[in-house]
């Protein structure tokens, strides 16, 4: 029989009055039973949280780090049990599962890392004005209060990591909401903060449902927000909250633009083996996922066949399989809304060179051509594994493709010429552009969002910590310096 999985208040086990299942995406079988708060218990929660800040602000350095470092080192340990967890309730293949617990060993370990540098104070002398002989500016950073963080399915371990752990590395205390649909990946990280020993309140793991959102997020006890997930929710959110601070990881339609200096058949080869990869390693369920190709017209022809073929060689099906490349989306709705937008495009004159099926919540790898401007595909986010190639003459007209977009979050630009290169990281409207390969490409330590509608802020843990901090100065007077 499958258990029922307490939630974390405060740092401790609790359960509450009610439960919701957990569900695989790919056959429907329960994966879990989660005990959901009550109303009294998250006010218990927010509540512990605000009277913990002080004290866990000055919490010592490295007593922060030890329990970053001790959750880093358990996961470790548990890879292969959390991967499998995250398969069952994500629908993600067994292969990116343990790699997404891979991140997390790091996101914990970098963050164990800053936790002992950050905040070491900077000095600054005051001396070069008349005005301010024998003084002396000291600048530290201290939190700004009790974090929310609000985490998204696609990935479940790690982007809860993002969230708890430059809090814990800050001295913010947080409280983390997992996405309703893949809650037990959370909740592993609260079982591993169990052991360590920092103090009561400064972290919780509540799994409420999205209708008890509006009323954390309005809470005056809580800040800063942190929110990954989709553009209409995160805007919501700032617009209800206008003086609190937000960080918003919203959405994308990341465009990898093939130029014609990347012409060799090894050249293309990689373009495509990449781009057929990374349009659907996550079911397309990233925010950087390919979904547009964007190929200059003296590589186009050559190219588009490779992509084709390397989509096609993509292996879908069960994601406890080692094998699979491609599991089903989150939920059948999604994969509807999947086969809704590629029959809309198809229908207003696109392509469809392969997939385009839908079986339950599984979409099939799916790649377009020639889709006219105006459609849904080209606008939206789709989320799922669809990708779209478009022609283009040079490189002017490829960089405003790209930026012929709502959004903004990563790009991916394929030359050899480091001109080029440079041209691109100036011109694209994007929060980053990686060269020579596909826009999914993410370090946990460097800075990571978006300009336009795809957010606010930066993740990456250091980048967070001082999202979730501010500058505070003291002047020292009265020094012979």
């Amino acid at each position: 029989m499958t258990s029922t999985h307490a939630f974390w208040l405060a740092g401790r086990e609790a359960t509450g009055e009610d439960t919701f299942d957990v569900t695989s995406p790919w056959d429907g079988r329960l994966v879990g039973k989660v005990s959901v708060p009550t109303d009294a218990q998250v006010e218990e929660a927010v509540a512990a949280a605000y009277a913990v800040r002080d004290e866990f602000a000055a919490t010592p350095a490295h007593v922060r780090a030890a329990a970053l470092d001790h959750v880093s080192r358990r996961l470790v340990e548990r890879t292969e049990e959390i991967a499998q967890l995250i398969s069952a309730e994500n629908g993600k293949p067994l292969k990116w599962a343990r790699g997404e617990v891979g991140r997390a060993v790091s996101v914990f370990r970098f963050a164990a890392e800053e936790a002992r540098r950050f905040n070491g104070g900077e000095a600054q002398r005051l001396d070069t004005d008349l005005g301010g002989q024998g003084r002396l500016a000291l600048t530290r950073r201290f939190p700004k209060g009790v974090v929310l963080g609000i985490a998204p399915f696609n990935f479940p371990l790690n982007l809860c990591a993002h969230k708890v752990a430059p809090a814990i590395a800050a001295g913010a205390p947080i409280i983390l909401k997992p996405a309703p649909a893949t809650p037990l990946s959370g909740l592993i990280i609260g079982d591993l903060l169990a052991e360590t020993e920092l103090p009561a309140g400064s972290w919780s793991i509540l799994p409420v449902a999205n209708d008890k959102m509006p009323a954390l997020v309005q809470d005056e006890r809580l800040p800063v927000i942190s929110f990954t997930g989709s553009e209409k929710v995160g805007y919501a959110i700032m617009d209800s909250v206008p003086r609190k601070h937000c960080t918003l990881e919203l959405g994308g339609n990341g465009a990898a633009v093939v130029l014609a200096d990347w012409a060799t058949d090894e050249d293309l080869d990689r373009a495509a083996n990449r781009i057929a990869t990374f349009s659907n390693y996550q079911g397309g369920q990233s925010c950087i996922s390919v979904q547009r190709v964007i190929a200059d017209a003296s590589v186009y022809d050559r190219l588009l066949p490779r992509i084709v073929a390397a989509v096609e060689a993509q292996v879908t099906g069960d994601p406890s399989d080692d094998a699979t490349d491609v599991g089903p989306l989150v939920s059948e709705d999604a994969a509807k809304r999947v086969e809704t937008w590629v029959r809309e495009a198809v229908d207003a004159g696109a392509a469809l060179l392969t997939g385009g099926k839908r079986d339950g919540a599984s979409y099939a790898p799916t790649v377009l051509a020639d889709v006219p401007a105006g459609v849904t595909l080209s606008c939206e986010e789709v989320f799922g594994p669809v990708l779209t190639v478009q022609k283009v003459n040079g490189e002017a007209e490829a960089f405003a493709a790209v930026n012929d977009s709502k959004y903004g979050l990563q790009a991916g630009v394929f030359t050899h010429d480091l001109q080029t290169a440079f041209r691109a990281h100036r011109a694209l409207e994007v929060g980053g552009v990686v060269v020579g390969d596909v826009p999914s490409y993410r370090a946990d330590q460097m800075p990571y969002g978006g300009v336009k509608q795809s957010g606010v802020g930066r993740e990456g843990v250091r980048f967070a910590m001082e999202d979730y901090t501010y500058e505070r100065v003291m002047v020292l007077t009265g020094l012979s310096l």
